[in-house]
Parts: structure tokens; C-alpha cells; sequence
């Protein structure tokens, strides 16, 4: 009997070890597509996972930080408290699970992860940055500060927490000490444009102006499109007399933020006070849109209508101003002038006499010892924000000045660190990626140039795919409709591929449909099989090529993020085999370009390779052989300019991203503003 039990339980071994090795490989290819951003694919392998093996911890931690990405913060706090159920040892379960709740604005929970995961890490630089921010967000300054001196024992180069410490200090009316925390700031980034900015506030409320306009001018040189500088930088000029250049300022935050409530409203102020009174109107009218019950806007138009004629419109503006604020003397005297241009004599009379009565009411309250008597102080304050009102203030009176953020409204920029994948840490500058065939691609910000090779041209002419086949560099993650449909494909390719074993182009087509749902392992296996079955076949080179170095990639950012910072034996050993698969990779490219040394991608590829092996000067001979093939190819002239300026020479990559610039990369301009103080 014993016998046959044992021989009972020997033969579910290899199951359960099938099911274990399933698991693992199920596992890795969930986490390649959580670490290439296709959430929505990992999500599917992670329930698998999850289905199989409901005790582990990690594919709960890591479905929940895809759907983190995805913006279910709901979901993503659920998952990540089952993690932590399953094993309470794991860090990233508490800081995802924080963040959640932070983006929930449970901020007391978030604390009680952030407290509890510092237990387990206490020099974890990200999450003491998110527990000084909860504590911000509490109001509880104190808890705040002594959050940030820590973190900053941990990491005194951190300019983030100077930043985060000064806005605590001006919470605690210490100004000095704020400006020195944003000088510190500035001092270790200066090509960050977070600290120069915060400066130029707290200098601008000081009332030195000029001072304000030059650090807003290095914000704005290091931030081109944060519309926030420009809105404040045009205060600054206002102060100094500047109306045409805080006009201009005005006119480009409105290009980059066209919705810009304090743009259009200042604006407005602004062109009322030129002359440019139709032009006014049109602001007002805007921020009457977004904002119908605004009654300084009301009024301002009301005012403006009045002035061009339209009388009868600046009537309804004041009499809806004069329905909220029925002793504002003001409109009266407005909307009795407009009465009498239309002949409404009595309307006339009856809003003059309400403005007899006010004045009677505010005779009788300066008879009243306990009314008006205001201090020097207070005075010399009120004359100080004479032309300017915060967002929130509600005295019609004010209608004329223009309008600054209430302190609750500007926003910070530094608001939490999700620190997403581990090659974006703290990377500001990288170089454009290598190109792929695919079928999916993102939309671009700025339009750039078609990528374009006769063979890919033919196949889809002769509908070889299932749909066009694109070459790009800029890939787009699969919903989920998209994944099951792969899925399926490869099903009917391996059922091709069963009936005909020694056709190439069906071993490639299920190798693409592999790589797009992340199975980077059976993609290449695909890929070698089709060059096994025609060595010419030069598609299946550049993608195994692309998988390779994608694998390579992940598994390297992977060993980095669970290795000290020192150097050691294990550190040497990734380096060997980092070499190892570099040469892999450029082998195949090295064999995309014998077999097509027209396929300008192959070039370009292999300059990225180069460039990644630190050969700089090789990377820069292929990216003149692509760019000579192609004189439109924005992502070489990008990529040589970086590795241009990695060897020293800035007035030739300055060339180079200035020329990708113009050819629709953005960035680029950003990376020359760097390189050229």
C-alpha cells in the first residue's frame, strides 16, 4: 500500500515541476511587458499567474503596479495589500500601495506605508521624498521638515528636498531660509528649472522684480513650455512698467496652455488698458466660458461693451454683477451712463438714486469710531498688492487688478517620485531608440518624417500581414483586444507552420507575434528558425537583433536594480556577459547590412549599438552612412548630436539637434538650451 502511494505521489513530480517551470516562464514574460510598458498585456500574464499560484506575493506587487500606470489607483492599492498580506518584508508593495493612496489623497494611509516601509529601508531616498509630501499635503510642516532633514542625511545632493524644504520654511513665514534651501537647489542642478522658478516666486512676492524676470528668463530657457513661467514672468514685467513684454508673455502661455484662466483674464486687463478693447473682449468672453459666475470678468466686460458701443450688452453684464454685489456703487454709475446712451431715462434715475443712498450708508459709517481705522502696516500692505488679487478673492472691487495663483494652486512640480522603470532613474538626456517592424505605433507630438523601406512596401501590397507592417521607433502598447487577438495568431501560425515546416515567413510572422506579447524567448527561437530556413532573409536578422537587445536590456536593468552600488565579482561577470550579447546583436546587424546595405535602419540600429558599447566614433560613422541615405532622418541627426556632445565636441551636436529639431523632435531643443549657457 505504501508502494503505491509513493509511486502515486512520483507521478505528479514532473507536473508539478512543469507547472513550477510554467509559472517562472509565465512570470519573466509578464514582467518584459511591465517593464516595455504594455500594461495590459502584463496584467493578462500576471492573472494567470495569479490563478495557478495564488499564494505568491509578486505578481500581485507587480499587476499592481501596471494598473498603478494604467490609473487605478483603486485596483493598484488592492493588489499591492494582498502583496503585503502574502509577504509584509517587500518595499515596493508599500511605496506602489503609498502612491495609490496618495493619488487618492488618503494621505494618512499613505504615511503608514511610507513609515512602515522606511522600517524596512530607512535610507531609501524615494520614500522619505513621499512621506515629506504627505506630511506637506496634512498641512503638518514640522513632521514635514524633520522628513526632509533626513532625507537629506541620506542624500545631501538631492536638490528635490531643498526644494521640498524651502516651500515648507515659506509655509513657516521663513523667507530667508527658504532662499537659501532654493539657492542650495540651484547650486547642485542648474539645469533644472523647478528651482529657479520657485526662486523667482518667492522674489517676485518680495516685490524685487527685476531680480524675479531673470530667474522666470532661466526657467523659461530650461522649460520652454511650462506656461505657469511665462504667466508669472509677465507679472514681473507688469511691475516694471514692461506692458508689451508682459503682453507677450501672456500671448505664450496661451499658445501652450490655450485654457490658461489667468492668461486670458490679465490678458484682457491688459489689452483693456491699451486700447485694445474688441481684443479684451474676447479674453473675457473666454474666461466667462469656463467660468460663467466670474463677476470681476462680468463687470470688465460689461465696462469694455460699454466703451465700444454695445449697451445694451454692458447693461446685462452689470445688472447680473449687481444682482450678487447690490451695494458695489461702482455698477451703478456704470449702468445708469449705459441707460441714459439708450434713453432709459427712469433706469437712469433708479440706479442713481441707489448710489445717493450708498454714499448716505458710507457717511454714516465713517461717523463710527470702530470703522476704517487701519494701522500703518496694513496700509503700506494694501498699497503693496494695489494692482494684483489672488484667484480667490471675491471683492468686486478688485475687478481691475490682475490675478496671481493662490498659494494652494501652484503646483509642484516635484509631487511625488513613482520612479516607473529602472533605466529612467534620475535619466534626463537619452538617445532616440532603435527601429522595429511592427504593427502598432504611437501617435506622434510633433509630425516627423515617413519611414519608408520597398521590401516592407511589397509585402504589404501583397497583404502579407494581417495588417500594414510599420517600421518605427516609437511603438505603441497593445489593449486588450489587440493581445488576444496575437494570441491567436499565433495559434493559426503554429497550425501553419505543423502543415508546412520549411516555410520561413510563417516561422517570422509568429516570431512578431511573439515579441509583440512580450515572449521574447519563443521569439527568438521563431527568428532563428526562419534564418535557418533562408539565410538571405534579412527581416528576421533585424528582429532577432532588436529581441535580443531588448531581452538584454531587461535582464541588465533587472541585476542593476538588486545590486549594491559597489563594484564586485558578480559585477564583473554582467560585464562579460553584457559584451557576450552586445556582439550576438551586432552580428545580426553586421548581417542586415551585407544582405541589404540599402536598408538605411540596419546603419542606424548599429549606431545605437555602438553608442550603447561606448564606441562613440563607430557609432558616428554609421549614423553618416544613414544620414547620407536619408538626409530627412531626424532620429540619426538626433542621436549623433548626443554622441557628438559624449565626446566633447558641442558645436557639432548643437548642429545636429538643432537639425532634429526642425525635423520634429522637441526635445532636442531642450538638450541644446543645456549645452549652451
Amino acid at each position: 500500500m505504501n508502494i503505491h502511494k509513493l509511486l502515486l505521489l512520483l507521478s505528479f513530480v514532473p507536473t508539478l515541476l512543469m507547472a513550477q517551470i510554467n509559472t517562472d516562464r509565465v512570470m519573466a514574460i509578464a514582467r518584459n511587458a511591465l517593464y516595455f510598458e504594455d500594461y495590459v498585456l502584463s496584467i493578462q500574464y500576471f492573472n494567470q499567474i495569479i490563478s495557478a499560484k495564488p499564494f505568491l506575493y509578486e505578481p500581485y506587487f507587480y499587476r499592481g503596479m501596471a494598473k498603478f500606470y494604467l490609473d487605478d489607483y483603486v485596483g493598484a492599492e488592492n493588489d499591492c495589500s494582498m502583496a503585503i498580506d502574502r509577504n509584509p518584508f517587500v518595499v515596493g508593495a508599500y511605496q506602489i500601495r503609498g502612491l495609490a493612496r496618495i493619488r487618492q489623497q488618503k494621505y494618512t494611509d499613505a504615511i503608514q506605508d511610507y513609515t512602515a516601509a522606511l522600517r524596512l529601508d530607512p535610507e531609501n531616498v524615494v520614500l522619505w521624498h513621499n512621506l515629506s509630501l504627505c506630511h506637506m499635503q496634512q498641512k503638518e510642516y514640522g513632521l514635514a521638515k524633520d522628513d526632509l532633514n533626513r532625507l537629506l542625511e541620506v542624500a545631501p545632493r538631492y536638490a528635490t528636498a531643498y526644494l521640498m524644504r524651502g516651500e515648507v520654511l515659506l509655509n513657516e513665514k521663513d523667507t530667508v531660509q527658504a532662499l537659501m534651501d532654493y539657492d542650495k537647489a540651484i547650486e547642485l542642478e542648474k539645469f533644472e528649472p523647478n528651482g529657479w522658478s520657485a526662486r523667482a516666486i518667492v522674489k517676485l512676492k518680495q516685490g524685487k522684480y527685476s531680480e524675479a524676470e531673470s530667474d522666470f528668463d532661466e526657467a523659461i530657457r530650461l522649460s520652454v513650455r511650462n506656461a505657469g513661467n511665462y504667466i508669472n514672468r509677465a507679472l514681473a514685467r507688469f511691475h516694471q512698467n514692461n506692458l508689451r513684454g508682459a503682453m507677450s508673455d501672456y500671448d505664450l502661455a496661451l499658445d501652450i496652455d490655450p485654457g490658461n484662466f489667468m492668461g486670458h483674464y490679465n490678458r484682457g486687463l491688459l489689452r483693456a488698458q491699451v486700447g485694445d478693447d474688441n481684443r479684451a473682449i474676447e479674453d473675457f468672453d473666454f474666461v466667462l466660458n469656463i467660468d460663467p459666475d466670474d463677476m470681476m470678468a462680468t463687470y470688465n466686460r460689461g465696462l469694455l461693451r460699454s466703451q465700444t458701443g454695445d449697451y445694451r450688452g454692458a447693461i446685462m453684464d452689470f445688472s447680473k454683477v449687481l444682482s450678487v454685489y447690490p451695494e458695489f456703487t461702482a455698477g451703478y454709475y456704470q449702468r445708469a451712463e449705459a441707460r441714459r446712451k439708450i434713453g432709459d431715462s427712469r433706469g437712469a434715475q433708479q440706479d442713481e438714486f441707489a448710489i445717493m443712498r450708498a454714499q448716505i450708508d458710507r457717511l454714516n459709517q465713517q461717523a463710527n469710531p470702530s470703522q476704517g481705522n487701519k494701522n500703518k502696516d496694513d496700509i503700506e500692505k494694501e498699497d503693496a498688492a494695489s494692482t494684483t488679487r489672488k484667484r480667490s478673492d471675491k471683492n468686486v472691487e478688485n475687478y481691475h487688478k490682475l490675478v496671481i495663483a493662490d498659494d494652494t494652486d501652484i503646483n509642484r512640480t516635484y509631487a511625488n517620485d513613482s520612479r516607473g522603470r529602472v533605466q529612467d532613474r534620475n535619466i534626463t538626456i537619452k538617445p532616440e531608440g532603435m527601429f522595429v517592424l511592427t504593427f502598432y505605433e504611437r501617435t506622434a507630438e510633433l509630425k516627423r518624417t515617413m519611414h519608408y523601406y520597398r521590401y516592407v512596401d511589397e509585402l504589404n501590397h501583397n497583404r502579407t500581414f494581417y495588417r500594414d507592417l510599420l517600421i518605427t521607433n516609437n511603438e505603441a502598447p497593445l489593449d486588450a483586444s489587440q493581445v488576444n487577438l496575437h494570441f491567436t495568431l499565433i495559434d493559426q501560425h503554429s497550425a501553419d507552420i505543423v502543415a508546412n515546416e520549411s516555410d520561413p515567413m510563417r516561422r517570422f510572422m509568429r516570431g512578431l507575434d511573439f515579441y509583440l506579447v512580450q515572449d521574447f524567448s519563443n521569439a527568438i527561437n521563431d527568428f532563428t528558425q526562419s534564418i535557418l530556413l533562408d539565410d538571405t532573409f534579412f527581416p528576421a536578422y533585424f528582429m532577432r537583433a532588436i529581441v535580443r537587445f531588448k531581452q538584454f536590456e531587461y535582464q541588465t536593468a533587472e541585476h542593476q536594480s538588486q545590486q549594491p552600488t559597489s563594484p564586485s565579482m558578480g559585477q564583473l561577470k554582467v560585464d562579460k556577459v553584457e559584451a557576450m550579447d552586445y556582439t550576438l546583436v551586432r552580428r545580426d546587424l553586421d548581417k542586415v547590412i551585407d544582405l541589404v546595405p540599402d536598408f538605411v535602419y540596419g546603419y542606424y540600429n548599429r549606431a545605437c549599438l555602438l553608442s550603447q558599447m561606448k564606441e562613440y566614433r563607430s557609432a558616428i560613422v554609421d549614423y553618416d552612412k544613414a544620414i547620407e541615405m536619408k538626409p530627412d532622418f531626424a532620429e540619426a541627426y538626433y542621436n549623433r548630436g548626443l554622441t557628438h556632445i559624449y565626446l566633447g565636441n558641442n558645436r557639432q551636436g548643437i548642429a545636429d539637434l538643432s537639425k532634429a529639431g526642425e525635423l520634429g523632435i522637441a526635445s532636442a531643443y531642450n538638450v541644446i538650451k543645456r549645452f549652451t549657457e
